[in-house]
């Protein structure tokens, strides 16, 4: 339910920023972060963890993390651009597919290869708080660096949510 509600929470994000009420839209990505943090935990706590949830929380993870971010900042900002902001928009939802698709196929250990897409989300929602303030051009430039973050193979240390 928790996993579900997180892919509930980033549809209805998509469905404000397109209505034009993007702080809406920066709740319910935050809200779907917050579901995310715990889903797995609970999963684990109550030992019904499941290749099927496994594979919703990556769908869920492309529409709250992915998507949903990525349409706020264009919608914020990035639509500036024309072309280009339309080509990094989806470069980035593409980018957070392939690292989704990549976790899901790898064995699991004490790292991530390549930044996860949650904190890639996370970051560029919290960055839309900046619109005022910011260049646009560092929207693009940002989105670009996440992108490639997310499809590197740099290590990232998973935390363990036996300490949280």
């Amino acid at each position: 339910m928790m996993t579900l509600s997180n892919l509930f929470l980033g549809g209805f994000s998509i469905i404000f920023t397109i209505q034009g009420e993007l702080n809406y839209s920066l709740f319910l990505i935050f809200s779907a972060a917050l579901l995310d943090r715990f889903d797995g935990m609970v999963a684990r706590k109550l030992k019904i963890e499941s290749e099927l949830g496994k594979q919703l929380d990556s769908m869920s993870d492309i529409i709250s993390f992915g998507v949903a971010p990525a349409l706020l900042l264009y919608q914020g900002i990035i639509h500036y651009f024309s072309s280009p902001g339309i080509f990094i928009t989806v470069f980035f939802i593409g980018c957070g597919a392939f690292r989704l698709a990549r976790f899901n196929i790898t064995e699991n250990n004490c790292y991530f290869s390549g930044l996860p897409i949650t904190a890639a989300g996370c970051i560029l929602t919290f960055s839309y708080l900046g619109i005022q303030f910011i260049p646009a051009i560092i929207y693009l430039y940002l989105m670009i660096i996440l992108s490639f973050l997310m499809i590197s193979t740099l290590k990232v240390k998973k935390y363990d949510s036996e300490t949280f």
